[in-house]
Parts: structure tokens; sequence; C-alpha cells
């Protein structure tokens, strides 16, 4: 029998428990919706609320389950969500009709399987990687990293050179009584530009010193030195290469957990670039503090040179908040205490 209920979408029925398809019609007719074949005849019908209508997944065809068992097929996704917006139904209702408790417990197994991994897997790993790693690796890392911030962030060194001599001779003083000696480090002066005043420490022993920072110290060498003996205190305790093993796990997790990220942890391990974005625990950093005061005590210099620096960023820029212009070095006021402390105790140590 023919009716003249509102089409809703083109498409093929097909009758219950058969392949069959017969072109048809979905129409709204009387609260309900019916299947016609294109000479109006009803093929099968059923009240909305015993109708399922499949939901929306891409291009992939709609479905229309009548009580009987038959489907109504469609590829007019668009006609169909029409039809159920109009009856104040969204895709999101079918969707948690849909929805399996169980997607909860996966979702909860792979963010805390995530946590266990940063927390406890990626730490003792990167432990590992530190000990076994061969010279040649933190070389590789190191040069790389170099002709980076060269090609990148870095300028050609304005220093005068009788400047940059007298810097040196300090930094060597300090070198020579470190555990690697004076021929395990090189010095490098460049122009900081958009880094403004800062140091570096590379894994290899490269140590880089910005003109902006030696232009804030003044006159003041032994502060300069105070900071590269910290610097120093980064090689030694080998800060640079457990961030670069550090970055390349969580790399690794983030693949693991969400696929492909491209040549990033290639770029970390190979190239080192990791190096230019990473920022020392605190950790790390007070331990590098501390490695400065006792190298510049065994040079018999001022051991509380380091903590006037961090005085001078305070006082000259401002810097009294949880965060230094040096991005690697948080926490200035707090650190200049412990400086002086410790600096404090190990010369009543002394005596």
């Amino acid at each position: 029998m023919a009716s003249n209920g509102t089409e809703i979408a083109v498409g093929e029925w097909h009758p219950a428990g058969s392949s069959r398809s017969v072109p048809s019609r979905l129409i709204e007719d009387g609260g309900g919706l019916k299947a016609l074949d294109e000479a109006g005849a009803e093929l099968a019908g059923g009240a909305l609320a015993a109708v399922d209508i499949s939901a929306r997944v891409g291009a992939i065809p709609r479905r229309i389950e009548f009580p009987d068992g038959s489907l109504f097929e469609t590829t007019d996704n668009d006609a169909v969500d029409r039809f159920l917006k109009r009856k104040g139904k969204t895709n999101l209702v079918h969707e948690w009709e849909r929805f399996h408790p169980r997607l909860i417990a996966v979702v909860l197994a792979t963010v805390l399987s995530g946590v266990a991994i940063y927390r406890y897997a990626v730490p003792a790993l990167v432990e590992i990687a530190v000990l076994v790693t061969p010279p040649i690796v933190p070389k590789i890392m190191s040069a790389s990293t170099m002709e980076t911030m060269d090609r990148t962030l870095l300028d050609t060194s304005a220093l005068a050179i009788e400047r940059q001599d007298k810097i040196r001779e300090g930094f060597n003083a300090i070198a020579r009584l470190s555990d690697r000696g004076e021929g395990g480090y090189t010095l490098n002066f460049r122009m900081g530009g958009t880094i403004g005043p800062n140091a570096f420490a590379l894994p290899d022993g490269t140590l880089i010193v910005t003109d902006e920072l030696i232009e804030l110290a003044g006159d003041d060498t032994e502060m300069i030195v105070g900071v590269l003996a910290h610097e120093i205190g980064h090689v030694e305790l080998e800060h640079s290469l457990r961030q670069i093993y550090r970055a390349a796990g969580v790399a690794g997790l983030v693949m693991m957990i969400g696929g492909d990220i491209g040549s990033g942890a290639e770029d970390i391990l190979v190239q080192g670039a990791g190096l230019l974005t990473l920022s020392f625990s605190r950790s790390a950093e007070a331990a590098a503090d501390r490695h400065s005061v006792e190298l510049m005590l065994k040079a018999r210099r001022d051991p509380t040179a380091i903590a006037r620096f961090f005085d001078l960023l305070e006082k000259e820029l401002g810097d009294s908040s949880d965060t230094s212009i040096l991005a690697t070095h948080p926490g200035t006021p707090e650190r200049r205490k412990a400086i002086l402390d410790y600096a404090g105790e190990l010369r009543a140590q002394a005596h």
C-alpha cells in the first residue's frame, strides 16, 4: 500500500536473514519509520522507539534496523543526521547507548601503565644507559648540538681577546682540579643573541658562555669562574647525558601510547638536539651548585662566587621569582641561600 509520508533518504532494503537488496526509500510516517519500494509499497516499518539507527562513523553507510529484523541501508548520512536532529536525537546518545564499560578499564590501565613506566622504568633505564654509554656517544651528541646552536641561536663572540684569556685562565685553574682534568673541557665564547646571559655544558665537556653573561658580571671574573665551575658540575655528574636519555625515554613512551612521533627520538639520541630545550631538575641544579662551591674552595677561590651571580640576577634583572633568566637554573633566592650555607659548612669543617 502506498504511503504519503515525508521522505528521509534513499537506499537499499534487505530482508531479515537475506543478502537480497531492494532499491527503496526511508520515510517518516505517523511518528514511525517505513521502508518503501520504488512502487511505494511498504517493505518494513515500525515506531521510532522500536527502530535502531546506527551511529555515524565517517562515510560508512547508515543502517536502520526494523523490528522484524530487516535492514534499510543508505549512504546519505547527512539526511539521517538531519532527521535525528529534528527528533532531538544526536550521535552522542547513540554512542552512549553502545558504550562498553570495559573501555574505562582499558583507558585507565593505559594511563596507569604510562605513569608507572615514566616514574620507575624510565629512570632505571636512564641510569643503565649512562653506565654503558661509550665515550664516543657524548662527543657525537655534543658536536651536533654545538653545530645546531651555532647555526640557529649563537653568533661569534665580540669579547676582547684579553678578556677571554683572563676568563680562560681562571677556568683552566679550576678545570685542572676537576675529576676530568683540564684536558676534559673546552671553553667556548659566543654571542648569546635571543638567549641572552647564559652558560651551557654539553655531555663531552664542551662549555659555552655568552658575551651577555660576561657583560652582566662586569669585572668580576671570579663570579664567571664560579658559574663555569657549576657547569663543570653538570658534566661530571652526567646531568646532560641523563636528560638526553630521559627525553628519549619519554619520546619512546609517547610513541608506545600514541603512535609514531616522527624523528624526535632519533634527533635526541643521534643529533643531541634535545639539549637545546632540556632543563635540569632542582636536585640536579643544587648538586651542580654544591660542586661549584667545592671546586672553588679546592682552587683556593671564593666559593660564594656563584651566589653573587644569583644576587646580581635578582638586583639587576629583578629575578626574584622561582625562575631566573637562565632557563635551566630555577629558584634564584632559594639557591643563593643554599650556596652560602653550604660554603659556610665547608669552611667550618676546614677549620
